[in-house]
This record gives C-alpha cells, structure tokens and sequence, in this order.
C-alpha cells in the first residue's frame, strides 16, 4: 500500500514537528514547508496528496498560496490551519479553494481524521494555463519569460479564473474570491478589475485571455 503523500506547510518550528511526527506515525508520507514560495516550488516534483497550510506564513497569506496551487492545477485537498475563528475568516479560507479548516490549538487525533476524509474524496490533477504561473508572494503573474505584478485583488481573481480554465467563473465567485466576506462590490468594480488585469496579461507572451460572458461572469483560457 501507498502511503500518501502529505505537504505541511507551517513555519512554526515546534507545531511542525509535531505535524510531522504524528503524521509520519499514521504512515503518511510527509514534506514540511515554512514558506509559501517554498511549497509551491516543492510541487513542481512532487504533488501532494494533501496540504497542511498554514494561514500565516512569513512570506505570503496561506489562502493565496492555495490561490496559487489551485491555478496550477493542484486539486489536492487543502486544510487550513490558524489562530483567527472568525466566520469572514473561514469564508475566506473556503472562498480561496480551501477545503477543510482548523482552528489553532487542535487535536492532533482530529487533524488526521479530517485529512482522512479529505482523502477519500479523490485524487489530485496537475494541469497548466498556458503555461501561466502566479506567485502569491511577490503578488505577480510571469508567462513566456516576462513578469506582470498585480495588486493581491487581482490577484485573487486572476486565481479564482485560473483554477478553473475554460470554464465560466461566474461574477458572484469572482467577489466572493477577492473581497473579504460582506463587501459591497458594484458591477463596474469588478468589470474595471478585469479590465485591468487583460491589460497586463497582453503585455506577457503567450499568456491565456480572459473573456467576458454577458450576463454571467468571465473565463479564462
């Protein structure tokens, strides 16, 4: 039997010990990560079964860093770790591709459990968008050798579009992926956001277009 392949992302020494440990003493197959930039260049060899990630890495927002998995094509289960319990909070974690979501301090025994249930709802998918990368820390995008910096909302929603290529996103998802929970967000704002960001995607070689469908949201591809 193949033990499966599980990414924790935390940059606590201490908690991630334990993580690491007791996950190895259920025979999962363990890599620990601290930073954002970290795992995501982790997964270029090597795809995770499951995630462990934390909200507050050093250099990036963990919800991002999921952002940024999923529009590589990383469908693996992710669970969230952090020390904020607040419904926006856990929306937000949810809105960013999130699956499951832990509230710090926790049972070790609970964490394996909801991975376990994680696991049994399938297997990951590794595609690309056109060759497209998103780098939640430096909040850019690069394709074809050229890199475009985009503000964290853009960035947000550039994801959103990216984690589901050639499908119709529609304008609702878009808010509820870039706004925190509750924001009033007017048509126009989110239209001008796009509009801004297939500006800087045409200024990247190759890079996938984002196309409007009236009455119902955008896609990308």
């Amino acid at each position: 039997m193949i033990s499966p392949r599980i990414t924790i992302v935390e940059d606590d020494a201490d908690l991630r010990r334990v993580l690491v440990e007791g996950l190895q003493e259920e025979d999962f197959d363990v890599r620990a990560c601290t930073t954002g930039a970290e795992v995501l260049a982790s997964v270029e060899g090597r795809v995770p079964d499951a995630l462990v990630v934390d909200i507050g890495l050093p250099d990036a927002d963990g919800r991002d860093v999921c952002q940024a998995l999923r529009a590589r094509g990383v469908q693996a289960p992710v669970l969230f770790l952090t020390a904020r319990d607040a419904l926006p909070d856990r929306l937000a974690g949810f809105s960013s591709g999130g699956d499951d979501y832990m509230t710090k301090p926790f049972a070790l025994d609970e964490l394996i459990a909801r991975l376990h249930a994680l696991l049994r709802r399938g297997s990951p998918v590794v595609a690309e968008v056109g060759g497209m990368r998103l780098d939640p820390a430096a909040h850019a995008v690069s394709c074809g050798g050229k890199v475009a910096r985009v503000t964290p909302t853009e960035f947000r929603l550039l994801a959103a579009l990216a984690a589901r290529p050639g499908e119709v996103v529609r304008r609702r998802e878009l808010v509820h992926a870039a706004w925190p929970h509750g924001a009033m967000v007017h048509d126009n704002t989110l239209d001008a956001y796009l509009a801004r960001l297939r500006r800087k995607l045409r200024e990247l070689d190759g890079s996938p277009e984002i196309s409007t469908v009236h009455g119902v949201g955008y896609s990308l591809g």
